[in-house]
């Protein structure tokens, strides 16, 4: 047993020893101004983290076992290490232990996060929440969607007006165009939104309407990212463009993960940056993300 734990902590300290001390990337990442701090174009989510694979179960299990709580703090002073600013992350009792852990450790990350759980369901929390001192606070998309489907957006609305009384820049996160045209339409005071490159929320009913038939699974059809670009593209308000390589579907070859890095890059604001979940099991795939992203951003041509 002993020898068991003693290889198991072997290997732990293998992987988080070469996040902690890894090659430093090549080029920098740069930054925008967001309300009164500046913040790089690309952020450190969270999905991988936490096991959400958006894949299947059995991948989301994998994560898991994987990213111990000690893991997942490694992940993060390496992302910050290789130049990374910002974290996004869902608020539940986990991920905000694990705040609070990465700041004692001297982490100096901003932190943007998406509501959820029970942050949802009672907003008297915001308050607390906000003495945690977020940059910003999104809707969550999931249920944003489901409430546009409702005809009940003024939930929405309401909740980033509770945002706001509590000090800190509201958010909307959509994974359906349509929904950021219909808040600039009724003339919504937010400060950003959260924008999936994939409308995976999508019901079956919706995708045999669109398509004339429904896959298996999450929806990722190849013209999305081209659909919410053009949305943002046409709004004023920071945007943060997430699943930019469709949950692992667009990292199957290094042209194909380059192609997808581009087009969204090159495809949104100056002023927006994207939303990268990173999975560093096999690879410091953090230092190349900011490699990849440094130099698209600096006008480097695809290799």
């Amino acid at each position: 047993m002993l020898a068991e734990i003693s290889a198991t902590r072997r290997q732990f300290l293998g992987v988080a020893g070469s996040m902690a001390v890894g090659t430093p990337p090549t080029g920098s990442l740069p930054k925008v101004k967001f309300g009164s701090v500046e913040i790089t174009r690309l952020i450190i989510g969270s999905n991988p983290l936490y096991g959400y694979s958006h894949f299947n179960r059995i991948l989301d299990s994998l994560m898991r076992e994987w990213m111990t709580q000690d893991r997942r703090l490694e992940v993060l002073h390496r992302a910050e290490q290789c130049g990374i600013n910002t974290w996004q992350v869902h608020y539940n009792d986990p991920t905000i232990e694990d705040l609070k852990r990465y700041r004692a450790e001297g982490g100096k990350m901003h932190w943007l996060l998406l509501a959820d759980f029970e942050l949802m369901k009672n907003w008297k929390l915001l308050p607390e929440v906000a003495r945690l001192n977020p940059i910003g606070i999104a809707h969550h998309g999931n249920r944003t969607d489901e409430r546009f489907r409702a005809g009940q957006m003024e939930v929405v609305r309401d909740f980033t007006k509770a945002v706001h009384d509590a000090g800190v820049r509201a958010g909307v996160s959509t994974h359906n165009p349509a929904v950021v045209e219909y808040v600039e339409e009724h003339g919504w005071d937010i400060d950003y939104y959260m924008t999936c490159m994939y409308r995976v929320t999508r019901t079956a009913e919706e995708a045999r309407r669109e398509f004339g038939e429904a896959p298996v699974g999450e929806i990722y059809m190849e013209r999305d990212p081209e659909r919410m670009c053009a949305v943002v593209r046409k709004t004023r308000r920071t945007c943060f463009a997430f699943k930019v390589l469709g949950a692992g579907r667009n990292i199957n070859r290094p042209d194909q993960l380059e192609a997808a890095f581009r087009f969204v890059l090159t495809h949104i604001k100056p002023q927006d940056a994207i939303i990268v979940g990173m999975f560093p099991r096999f690879k410091d795939e953090i230092r190349e993300n900011v490699e990849l992203v440094s130099r698209i951003l600096a006008g480097g041509a695809a290799s």
